[in-house]
């Protein structure tokens, strides 16, 4: 069974919102149990469990929020060494665009990169103007189709990944599925 945990941090329910649809899209890799866990109820357990993290912050002056930063420092600092080699992403919200996104992704990546943790980011086109090269963003809440659907190729991105390197599921390689994905030559 593959294993993927949302962890998010949300102030206003934006992040919260996209947390949800990065869980939804890591759902629908067959024979995937999906948790989505706000930061203040999730423990070292919950990032030990899983095979997959995708890690939600709101952008916090282009970084990650404190409370995501203190997760890592204090919750997770006992499980170093526990969670090496484990898959992960990132997603973040702003309050605008240009607001530091994409920095904020960067950073979550940063942490997780200390903890050994191998991330990535997607290829893929959401839609028109939309990808997820270092996650998902959003500016607030993610209302717009291709928000969304950004959203939900990260997940299902993370649980095909893990479903192939850590379980071995060759048949859930991306480019081994016949699932409709736009190119840049698509959306020109």
């Amino acid at each position: 069974m593959n294993k993927i945990l949302v962890l998010f941090d949300s102030a206003t329910g934006n992040v919260q919102q996209m947390a949800e649809l990065v869980g939804e899209g890591a759902a629908l890799v067959p024979d995937t149990e999906v948790r989505v866990r706000g930061v203040e109820d999730a423990s070292a357990a919950d990032v030990e469990w899983c095979d997959g993290l995708a890690v939600g912050s709101p952008t916090n002056m282009g970084v990650l929020s404190w409370k995501m930063k203190r997760f890592w420092d204090e919750e997770m600092i006992g499980s170093w060494m526990k969670v090496d080699g484990k898959i992960a992403c990132a997603f973040s919200s702003a309050g605008g665009w240009g607001g530091g996104m994409e920095l904020a992704c960067q950073s979550v990546h940063t942490v997780l990169m200390n903890f050994g943790f191998l991330v990535f980011g997607v290829t893929e086109y959401a839609g028109k103007k939309m990808t997820g090269h270092y996650g998902a963003v959003a500016c607030k809440a993610p209302r717009e189709p291709e928000i969304q659907e950004s959203c939900k190729i990260l997940g299902r991105r993370l649980a095909e990944w893990t479903a192939l390197y850590v379980h071995g599921r060759k048949d859930q390689h991306p480019d081994a599925k016949e699932i409709p994905r736009l190119t840049p030559a698509d959306v020109d």
